[in-house]
């Protein structure tokens, strides 16, 4: 079972104005009905998004995968998982919901084409950051193409220009992949007329790519290769960023013993402690403005790929709000 209402805990109260038993009959709204369908099932007071400090932007698209499908489940799996974590965080000694996180319903975009789904994503998705405002936007995909017109749309917003900290196992800087230059490989090479880019976890490259962060000095890789001997690569990565930063996650960073559902897995991935260190660093010490999670691909009857990228989508709010939870709120 999910996790259920309780008096006690905030965020999981009993139903109040706007809940649809509420709303039938008053009698009907004192029973124990389930928490919504929310990021971390969380009450309808919780996750009202007059008062939510970080929004998610669910968009389950799925059109250029090249290897194992099933991405445009992701977010779904994401936020049905996300209703079994504990909201107490031992690391932040904190309960991170008090911030209020609001979860928008799927964007659905065209089917007409990868490039027009891109364009309806960008013009969506700036409407979308316009009016949240200065609100954490987290959008939770879908394949990693979606990243590209999110990204765009931010770096319109700003005066400044923006780092993309990209955590990853392949660079996505090909130009063009089977026809397209749209394709969940080419999320990167689509942004880099208006970023900087900072890859982590990089390990699986053709020679273009590479030959893209050779003449390029706004890209910077770190291979995951790299990653294991000490944290010497973390320093390097936060010399790359910026002071503005835009996360996008793709879960196939992680190492497949952790996170196997996914379309392209690679071996030799990220762990999950390391990665959460470097992670609380780049937000305590840059402005992380808004991030994505990509390219989960649930796989049925296997719930830890799923729990794991839920709870790393909590954590992330959590350090992005560590400063008012470590203040009292």
């Amino acid at each position: 079972m999910p996790n259920r209402r309780s008096a006690i805990t905030p965020g999981r109260g009993i139903p109040g104005r706007g809940h649809p038993a509420a709303e039938i009959s008053g009698r009907l709204g004192e029973l124990s009905w389930e928490l919504p369908h929310t990021f971390l099932g969380l009450d309808e007071g919780a996750s009202e998004f007059e008062s939510a400090s970080a929004v998610l932007l669910p968009v389950p698209y799925e059109a250029t995968t090249s290897y194992g499908g099933g991405a445009q489940a992701g977010p779904a799996a994401i936020i049905d998982a996300s209703r079994y974590i504990e909201l107490y965080d031992r690391e932040l000694d904190a309960d991170a919901t008090t911030v209020g996180i609001h979860t928008l319903p799927a964007l659905e975009l065209t089917r007409d084409g990868a490039e027009k789904a891109m364009a309806e994503l960008e013009s969506s998705y700036r409407t979308v950051a316009e009016v949240c405002g200065d609100r954490f936007l987290m959008m939770l995909g879908g394949e990693h193409s979606v990243s590209a017109p999110a990204i765009r749309a931010q770096a319109a917003r700003r005066s400044e220009r923006i780092t993309v900290l990209q955590f990853d196992a392949h660079a996505d800087l090909r130009d063009v992949f089977e026809g397209s230059h749209w394709s969940h490989a080419c999320a990167m090479a689509r942004v880099l007329d208006v970023v900087d880019l900072v890859s982590v976890g990089i390990r699986a490259v053709c020679e273009e790519e590479v030959e893209v962060w050779r003449r390029n000095d706004a890209v910077t890789l770190i291979w995951a290769d790299d990653m294991w001997e000490d944290d010497e690569w973390m320093d390097r990565a936060m010399e790359a960023l910026g002071d503005t930063v835009y996360i996008t996650f793709d879960v196939d960073y992680f190492d497949p013993s952790l996170v196997p559902s996914t379309g392209t897995p690679e071996p030799g991935g990220g762990d999950w402690y390391r990665t959460l260190r470097f992670l609380r660093r780049v937000f305590t010490e840059k402005n992380v403005i808004a991030c994505d999670i990509v390219e989960l691909a649930p796989t049925p009857g296997l719930h830890a790929p799923d729990f794991l990228v839920a709870k790393l989508a909590y954590k992330l709010i959590g350090y992005r709000f560590e400063d008012r939870l470590t203040d009292g709120g």
